[in-house]
């Protein structure tokens, strides 16, 4: 395996390390599509009673516990539980998504992201798991969109910029790959999140050796 296919190997695996996460339901673990994004606490729904708000927040936080014993198909059931009871919950729709994502089912995942957008079009988080669900299809140009809209949304979102910057490294748009990295990386650092701006470095310092002509 040449330099470059090693490089699209790692970016391939880095990919959902950098930008997926199940979301709890006091804020945001990882979804595939980050291990942790920006804390998100659920916007409670209008006009719920406080027994249906204290039944949502039993069903995701049962849903958060099996997912984070592994048992992706006990979450999937608590979600779509959640979303029979309450159909017009973004939150519960974007959830839903990055357990079928965790299960292989990329397919499925894009439309419960693209429910959780009907309900909330300001929903950056799942603009950026579709692009994730997008970018492991091999859909780049439908993932850069994706992960733009996230980033017009929210500019400082450094996890969509990691997920741009490698998208746009697979198009081949080295200059413009390379500069998304670098700018999540200085975020990363902004917020004190030290473990991915490493991961971002490394993978910035892999990119950049491609192209070196001192490297063998």
């Amino acid at each position: 395996m040449n330099r470059r296919s090693q490089l699209k190997s790692v970016f391939v695996k880095s990919l959902s390390y950098l930008t997926l996460g199940l979301l709890t339901i006091t804020g945001a673990l990882p979804m595939v599509l980050a291990e942790t994004i920006y804390p998100q606490q659920p916007q409670r729904l209008a006009q719920l009673s406080d027994r249906e708000e204290q039944e949502r927040s039993r069903l995701v936080q049962e849903a958060n516990t099996s997912y984070q014993q592994g048992n992706f198909a006990a979450a999937e059931e608590n979600l779509r539980q959640l979303i029979k009871k309450f159909p017009k919950d973004a939150f519960g729709h974007y959830q839903l998504g990055n357990v079928l994502y965790q299960q292989g089912k990329a397919e499925e995942a894009i439309g419960e992201y693209k429910q959780a957008l009907r309900l909330n079009s300001s929903y950056a988080l799942a603009h950026n798991a579709m692009g994730i669900a997008l970018a492991s299809q091999g859909r780049w140009e439908e993932a850069i969109a994706e992960y733009q809209n996230a980033l017009k949304i929210n500019p400082e979102y450094a996890d969509a910029l990691a997920s741009l910057g490698q998208a746009l490294w697979q198009q081949g748009n080295r200059a413009e790959a390379l500069a998304s990295l670098e700018k999540a990386v200085s975020i990363f650092k902004a917020q004190d999140r030290p473990d991915k701006a490493n991961r971002v470095e490394q993978l910035l310092q892999k990119m950049k050796a491609t192209d070196d002509p001192s490297v063998s």
